[in-house]
């Protein structure tokens, strides 16, 4: 292959390549990237901190509305014991992930990310979706600027590309007509990265997306990583259907495939050929697919997930520690090493 994929060869690839063949060059492009054939993870701990949420996407399971009797909003003294938990185990970041909560404004967070930079200094914070941001910006009456200025100021490191599901507005008018745009989602991370704030980037997919909409979800991440260069990794997820309003409103959507989400993984990996990361999905996946998906273009497993409400709540129920991603690594002939958010290696166990 030579040269930059284009939209219509990208598609090709998808409808029409052999999966064990499509895998080849993606493993090819990752050694390129990676030849020093290192897999990293990372320990850290998602901490949902509020289950309350008016943006109602019919794919998610966890969301309450605030007259919810087992609605939440966690005390930042509960918060701070998960934080005191993940230090124990080793851990390094904690990824906030929350309900669009439209009882908390800018000052809320303001006063969170203070008192955790003040009482655990060596905790990363890698928090707040584009669609979190774009609602705290609306509910504060501020510009998204503004909001990631002052959230960084106050000690957030980097934001999560959550939110994305796919980047075609016909899909997310369907799934989460509520939720922000695709122009507001990429002018989030856009944002964040004009002001030195990295953030990831994902895709959600199996609903009802079609395949020209993945790549378009694609080239959007793309031309935006070629304007800014400040996605650090791209993380890519399967839908899960249980206890979902998705699936009874359209019974049609099938559980995707093990095939598919390698098929679209290692498709990841050629297109988006300015990105250094690609995260496998053990979490959907579960660990042997996941470990699968680092013959597949991935050189990350992802966070070892010391906690995990979002998709566990939709039926995903996979886990894993630090010492089985280790054998898992070492066992596929790689190098495992543990990093931190800014994917700098921490520790290597080769």
């Amino acid at each position: 292959m030579k040269g930059r994929l284009n939209k219509k060869e990208a598609l090709n690839l998808l409808q029409n390549a052999n999966l064990y063949e499509l895998g080849e060059m993606a493993y090819e492009k990752k050694l390129q990237m990676h030849p020093e054939k290192i897999t990293t993870f990372v320990v850290d701990r998602n901490i949902n901190y509020t289950n309350v949420c008016c943006i109602d996407c019919d794919f998610c399971a966890f969301y309450r509305h605030g007259k919810d009797k087992d609605a939440y909003t966690l005390p930042f003294e509960s918060i701070g014991k998960k934080i005191e938990e993940l230090e124990a185990i080793g851990g390094t970041q904690i990824l906030f992930q929350g309900g669009v909560n439209p009882k908390l404004k800018i000052e809320w967070y303001e006063e969170l990310l203070s008192w955790i930079s003040h009482n655990y200094p060596k905790i990363t914070i890698h928090g707040f979706s584009a669609v979190e941001i774009a609602y705290i910006a609306k509910i504060s009456k501020l510009s998204l600027k503004e909001v990631l200025q002052r959230l960084q100021a106050k000690g957030l490191f980097s934001i999560p590309g959550a939110g994305a599901e796919i980047l075609s507005d016909r899909v997310r008018d369907e799934i989460a007509p509520n939720k922000c745009d695709t122009k507001t989602w990429l002018e989030v991370h856009r944002e964040a990265h004009k002001i030195g704030m990295k953030s990831t980037a994902t895709m959600m997919f199996g609903t009802v997306e079609n395949d020209e909409e993945i790549i378009d979800h694609f080239d959007h991440l793309r031309n935006l990583q070629d304007e800014t260069g400040g996605f650090r990794a791209f993380i890519l997820w399967s839908f899960q259907s249980a206890n979902t309003k998705l699936k009874i409103k359209h019974p049609e959507i099938k559980k995707q495939s093990s095939n598919r989400y390698l098929r679209l993984l290692a498709l990841a990996r050629l297109y988006l050929d300015n990105f250094k990361n690609l995260q496998s999905s053990w979490v959907t996946q579960g660990s042997l697919i996941g470990q699968l998906a680092l013959k597949f273009g991935a050189n990350d497993l992802g966070s070892t997930m010391m906690e995990e409400n979002v998709v566990s709540a939709a039926g995903a129920s996979y886990k894993m520690n630090q010492d089985e991603m280790i054998r898992l690594i070492l066992s596929l002939g790689e190098r495992p090493a543990k990093r931190n958010t800014a994917y700098e290696i921490l520790e290597k166990f080769y």
